[in-house]
């Protein structure tokens, strides 16, 4: 029927809607009414005897009170009236019939009310009422009416309103008919010029217009639609074209879920990720993607989405390829609600981080490593000794700390360049990591220097392991170049319970008894102990590391002086040699044999030099008279400023800044650091000497070859080692030395200075010998620059 219909003509359509219509207004309004009597009928009928049954339910307490029968049977003959009710019945408190009432069409009533209630049965109507004294159930009315009676009469009035209406409908549709034909004809034309148009895809035809209603208004917009529709259909599929490029372009992975994870879209770049099509995605669960470790953030991620709709929660998981290749993804996930649909999606938006991810790692592992060898690096092995402090303090276990120090290592360095350097620490650290347990922790400290931790370890245990590690160094053949070398360690160990220290205080007790190993010949194991005299000397110098630097950073040292004068008693202006002492936060003045040693021995000394350098500097720089009463002033330099190549550059910048005459300073060097250093010294001498400065070697004579080295020397001056000069006046051989180096020193052209003049008697005997300079307590006791 409906293929039938779609093929008539729109006049004939109108006509089969128009007496479709009336026919199933008719029907409707059939039913309509129908229902409204029979909705009526049942209402009303429902609250008559309602009413009836609550009258007759008051009037029969009395009866059942008092078992009268007669009474109640009288009550239920007031229903006789209703022609509906075909039977009434009385029930007593134990719920049986008391007395009852039967009329027309007899169906009875229940043996017992038990169940009873207000219902409709098809045509028929029950009504229960109760009987109460005081609020207590007594017993019951039942009401049984038969409506069909009534029914039926309403209905016969219902047909003949019908009857009415289907005439009214008839007369109507004659009269309206041929009405269709103005409505239809301009429909028909304007849908012949959209099938051409349609058809040939001809947007310049139009409709014709033949009036000025609604048709005529209809016509206007179509063709003003046609007009525009060419244009819009053109944007649309642009918008259309770059959207979906956008969608599926984007380097982002977009994912469109439901609440149970399955995957409704994905751009088909989020699908190429996963090594899939967008239409093989599409479908599956995005856990099928997830790394099992991750799956249970995911889902927390997908949990807090749903809870708080409105933000946007992000977090870095694992997403599984098709090929089971495992990539990093930061993902975005929010829930979308449709508030019209009721329903709610995820939006997951994940960034491939994978590359980013491997370079934190990477940097991370480098952070905590050695570049050269692999190993744990020092910052690392600081913590792992912090946390097992904290273990040990905590479940009062043992376990002991390894410091190694190469022996011979500067050899091969110096002697076959940095790269084999480099190679030996590369094999002695895979050496040394195989010969220790899979659970302790080695470490490279720095330069030539390894650390071990050893986990659950008694000290025995640990020194034992330590004579293994020595060993398996000692017997190491390193080959470079068609050479082989041999190498040797130093270790220091110590114990690690509840009553050690933090990490740093640790790491001091093993490099000192790693450094006591070293004084007592090298290759050995020493243990830290804290009676232990060398390694207290050694702690001692190793707090001072703190002090010197914060006597730097705060000016905590003071310059003093100490005159240098001639011998013969001639006048050459003020001479003097600079010293250095520290002045504690007590005010107390510490001379420089507690911190020097220290300072040498941590490649500290190149910074003290600088800081006397430039303070001296700036101190004479503002006293321009007693600038010029100066003949000369000395200061010391250490070993390490010798090879500090930026020493030079240092000073040279000094002598500009303040403006000091080059040829008033005089820099102090000793033998041992001159000669340990030759070539440097030549050098270093030589450049300054060039600008006009002046240089003492100081402590001549302690060493064994001091002749031979003094003609590479380019000094002026030779300060004669104190240790002859205080004992000259009893010590023949003491009074050779001096007299041999003072002959010496003279024939090549230079001056000699005695150290440790303390009396004048000693003054006497080096005149005698004809030295040139004398200082010393018995000339005069170093004091503040100030006071000179």
């Amino acid at each position: 029927m409906n293929k039938h219909f779609r093929k008539l003509s729109i006049k004939w359509k109108l006509l089969s809607i128009l007496t479709f219509s009336s026919i199933l207004s008719l029907f409707l309004a059939l039913l309509l009414l129908v229902f409204v009597e029979v909705t009526e009928l049942k209402s009303k009928v429902r609250s008559d005897l309602t009413a009836m049954g609550s009258l007759v339910a008051n009037r029969s307490t009395a009866a059942l009170s008092f078992d009268d029968k007669a009474v109640a049977r009288e009550n239920l003959t007031a229903l006789k009236e209703m022609n509906e009710v075909t039977a009434a019945c009385l029930y007593d408190q134990q719920g049986r019939i008391f007395t009852s009432l039967y009329q027309g069409r007899n169906q009875g009533c229940p043996t017992t009310d038990n169940g009873l209630s207000t219902h409709f049965e098809r045509m028929s109507l029950a009504i229960f009422e109760p009987v109460r004294l005081d609020k207590e159930q007594i017993g019951g009315v039942y009401i049984i009416a038969d409506l069909e009676p009534l029914l039926w009469r309403r209905l016969q009035f219902i047909g003949l309103v019908l009857f009415i209406l289907f005439i009214a409908s008839l007369i109507t549709f004659l009269l309206t008919a041929p009405l269709l034909g103005w409505v239809s004809e301009p429909i028909i034309r304007l849908a012949h010029v959209a099938r051409r148009i349609s058809r040939e895809k001809d947007y310049a035809l139009r409709a014709a217009k033949h009036s000025d209603d609604e048709l005529g208004v209809l016509v206007d917009a179509f063709n003003n639609m046609i007009s525009t529709v060419d244009q819009q259909n053109k944007t649309l599929v642009s918008v259309k074209n770059n959207y979906l490029a956008l969608y599926d372009n984007n380097p982002t992975m977009v994912f469109y879920l439901n609440m149970d994870g399955l995957i409704l879209s994905v751009n088909r770049f989020g699908a190429k990720q996963l090594g899939l099509t967008a239409e093989q995605v599409q479908g599956q669960s995005i856990y099928d993607f997830v790394h099992p470790d991750d799956l249970n953030a995911t889902k927390a991620l997908f949990e807090l989405c749903r809870l708080s709709p409105n933000k946007v929660y992000k977090q870095e998981v694992r997403k599984i390829c098709r090929d089971k290749e495992v990539i990093w993804v930061r993902e975005s996930a929010r829930l979308l609600v449709n508030r019209q649909q009721n329903q709610s999606n995820l939006l997951l938006v994940c960034e491939d981080v994978t590359e980013t991810k491997r370079l934190a790692e990477k940097i991370e592992y480098q952070a905590s490593h050695d570049a050269l060898t692999g190993l744990v690096n020092r910052r690392e092995f600081d913590g792992y000794v912090q946390k097992i402090v904290e273990t040990a303090q905590l479940n009062k276990t043992e376990h002991a700390l390894c410091y190694l120090d190469l022996d011979q290592f500067k050899v091969i360095n110096d002697t076959c360049g940095h790269m084999a350097g480099d190679e030996l620490l590369r094999q002695l650290g895979e050496l040394l990591r195989h010969n220790i347990r899979q659970k302790d922790i080695l470490a490279r400290l720095g330069g030539d220097e390894f650390g071990v931790l050893m986990y659950d370890c008694t000290l025995r245990q640990a020194i034992n392991v330590s004579e293994k590690l020595r060993n398996v160094v000692r017997d190491f053949q390193f080959g470079w170049e068609n050479r082989s070398f041999s190498v040797g360690v130093s270790i220091g160990v110590t114990r690690i319970n509840y009553a050690s220290g933090n990490a740093v205080e640790l790491l001091k007790e093993a490099d000192a008894a790693c450094y006591a190993a070293k004084e007592k010949g090298r290759n050995r194991v020493h243990v830290f102990r804290p009676d232990d005299e060398e390694l207290a000397s050694r702690q001692g110098e190793m707090q001072w590391v703190q002090k010197i630097q914060r006597g730097i950073e705060e000016n905590c040292f003071r310059l003093y002086g100490q005159l240098i004068v001639p011998i013969d008693g001639r006048q050459e202006g003020l001479h003097f040699e600079t010293l250095i002492r520290y002045r504690n936060r007590n005010g107390a003045t510490i001379p420089p044999g507690a911190f020097l040693p220290a300072a040498e021995r941590y490649n500290m000394a190149a910074a003290l030099d600088r800081w006397v350098i430039e303070n001296l500097f700036a101190w004479l720089a503002g006293k321009p008279d007693f600038l010029t009463k100066l003949s000369l002033c000395s200061v010391n330099l250490s070993g390490l400023s010798l090879s500090d190549e930026s020493m030079l550059t240092f000073i040279d910048q000094q002598f500009k800044r303040w403006e000091i005459p080059t040829q008033k300073i005089c820099f102090e060097i000793t033998e041992t650091a001159a000669i340990s250093n030759l070539n440097n010294a030549r050098q270093f001498i030589d450049s300054l000497r060039q600008k006009g400065c002046l240089f003492s070697l100081d402590d001549f004579g302690s060493g064994l070859s001091s002749f031979a080295y003094l003609k590479n020397l380019p000094v002026d001056f030779i300060k004669i080692d104190g240790l002859f000069v205080k004992d000259i006046l009893d010590d023949e051989v003491d009074r050779a030395m001096v007299e041999s180096i003072n002959s010496v020193g003279h024939v090549m052209g230079k001056k000699t200075i005695a150290e440790f003049v303390e009396n004048e008697a000693i003054l006497a005997q080096l005149d005698e010998l004809g030295v040139d300079y004398a200082q010393g307590y018995g000339i005069a006791k170093p004091i503040p620059l100030d006071e000179l």
